[in-house]
């Protein structure tokens, strides 16, 4: 039976499994809320004061990226840095052996150490103005170790709501740094969190 957490990701380093499953099933219903608040409007200023240094819709610059994940001539929305965890689950293989399986994501999303969105199962990404995407994985290549999780190129599948994110087509996940668990586990059903931070860039192809 899956074990029931409820402690938030913040400066101590807890996660609040239950918050970023609430956010998951507001994407996927569609529902995620627009209505500007005191608090989203002060959450929207805040962004706003950092668009110069991430929002940015220039030309993506030309980096040494493996072919796999890069995207020529792609045109930058945003950057973001994650920080949070990904969370596995003891679950039998094909073999029918208890082993650690990825089930989902739980990261915020910082600028300049501000908190400017979330990111959960879906896998989903959600900004601050109300905007979020689901995407799939395109490609993929190696972290920088064995203990950091693979970059990635994704494909996004779906949008929801309207603001920075509206017009965004793909995502890399790069700059990766811990998070991969492998190896047998004993108690089906079993949570476990690894610890993990990447940059996700967002970015909308050429026609």
């Amino acid at each position: 039976m899956s074990q029931t957490f409820s402690a938030r990701r913040h400066g101590d380093g807890t996660i609040d499994f239950d918050f970023y499953r609430t956010r998951a099933a507001t994407l996927r219903g569609h529902a995620i809320r627009n209505a500007v608040t005191p608090k989203r409007a002060r959450s929207v200023i805040a962004i706003l004061i950092a668009l110069p240094l991430v929002f940015v819709g220039t030309t993506q610059a030309k980096a040494e990226l493996p072919a796999a994940i890069a995207m020529p001539g792609a045109s930058v929305i945003a950057t973001v840095n994650a920080k949070g965890a990904q969370v596995y689950e003891c679950k039998a293989d094909a073999s029918g052996k208890l082993a650690w399986q990825f089930r989902e994501p739980v990261a915020t999303l910082l600028v300049n150490g501000r908190t400017v969105g979330w990111h959960y199962a879906g896998p989903g990404w959600e900004f601050n103005d109300g905007s979020a995407v689901t995407a799939k994985a395109a490609g993929r290549a190696p972290g920088a170790t064995a203990n950091d999780i693979p970059l990635l190129k994704l494909a996004v599948t779906s949008h929801s709501g309207s603001g920075q994110l509206t017009s965004v087509t793909a995502i890399q996940r790069l700059n990766t740094q811990g998070g991969t668990l492998e190896g047998a586990c004993g108690t089906a059903g079993a949570l476990t969190s690894v610890p993990y931070s990447a940059d996700y860039t967002f970015v909308r192809e050429p026609n």
